[in-house]
Order: C-alpha cells, then structure tokens, then sequence
C-alpha cells in the first residue's frame, strides 16, 4: 500500500475549507491524526523515510511537536539511532528543551507530517545550526507545497500532494461563503 492510500484508508484527506498552520487557506486537509492512529501505517511510512535516509550517516532525528515526536521515535528506531524533539518557545519559536542535545558535527535527519511553507521545518533547521548540527536531510509524510523549498538538504516526502492553497485575503472559498474549519481543535 502506497503513502496516499494510507491516507485515504484511514479517513485523513479531508474535503472542505480549511485554514492551514501557515494561515493560508485550503480546499484540501491532510489530517496526519487520522492515519498516525494506525501503528502499522505509522511504522510503513516512517521505513519509508528512514530508508531514503539510511546512506545519509544520520546520526540524530529530529522533528517538531506534536506528531513530529511519534515520527522522530519512529524513524529513529527503525535508523537505530537517537530522537528528539523541538517545542515551541516563549518567544513561539521551535527550540529545543527537556535536555535534547545535539552535539556540534551531530547529523540530523529533520522529520514532519505535512510540509506546505516549511515554517516549522525552517525553525528547527535554525535551532540544529544554533547548536552545531549538520542537517541530513528533511523526511516528510506528506509534501505538498506549491512551489519547490529549498532547506538545504535533500528533501524526501512519502506522498507528493498537489494541493492549492490561497492567501486568507484572496480566498475564493471564503468569496463563495464555504464554512471556514480550522481543523485540529477537534
């Protein structure tokens, strides 16, 4: 079973009008809970990135919260290797706290659900330099945004989505009145 079908199996593509984390908006949801409660679809797509990365001499993996600590576990136990994870600081920036250490030359394999700007992706990358880190790579669930990011590093994505979103002031669902849902509350 390939990345997409897991999703759609488990009921995690999702039809509507959504506002994503970046604040744009979407017709189209990916909602990575749905398919992260199946331990088996967890387990594949984790060895999915995993083995992307397994020449890449990772060395540490990282991802930020929440599903980003389910995925670093995982990916890290099938790489035989240390997880951590970065959280949200005062300052509402990825960092990395609770005595996660990246030591100086450490090779991190950075991991997420649902990469659509890369926000979070680039904040964790900025937190593993700050500390001496060397990013590996970039492991995704889902890759859906709509111009190609540049982190970097090589980017793998399980799935490649294509998915148009829209900025919340040039919205054409909000023209036509669709129910604006802001999912993950819920």
């Amino acid at each position: 079973m390939n990345a997409e079908e897991m999703f759609r199996k488990s009921g995690a593509v999702l039809e509507g009008h959504f506002i994503l984390t970046s604040g744009r908006h979407s017709p189209i949801y990916w909602e990575k809970f749905r398919v992260m409660q199946y331990p088996e679809y967890v387990q594949q797509l984790c060895g999915m990135i995993a083995r992307n990365f397994k020449n890449q001499s990772v060395q540490l993996v990282a991802g930020p919260t929440t599903a980003g600590i389910i995925l670093a576990f995982e990916v890290a136990r099938q790489m035989s290797t240390r997880a951590i994870y970065a959280e949200k600081a005062e300052g509402k920036t990825f960092t990395f706290k609770r005595g996660a250490a990246i030591n100086p030359g450490d090779r991190v394999l950075v991991v997420d659900d649902v990469l659509t700007t890369g926000g979070s992706i680039k904040e964790v990358i900025s937190a593993i330099k700050e500390r001496g880190g060397i990013v590996a790579g970039v492991g995704v669930l889902v890759e859906r945004s709509e111009q190609p990011l540049d982190f970097g590093a090589p980017l793998f994505g399980c799935h490649h989505a294509t998915a148009v979103s829209y900025p919340s002031d040039n919205c054409p669902l909000c023209d036509a009145k669709i129910t604006l849902i802001k999912p993950g509350g819920s």
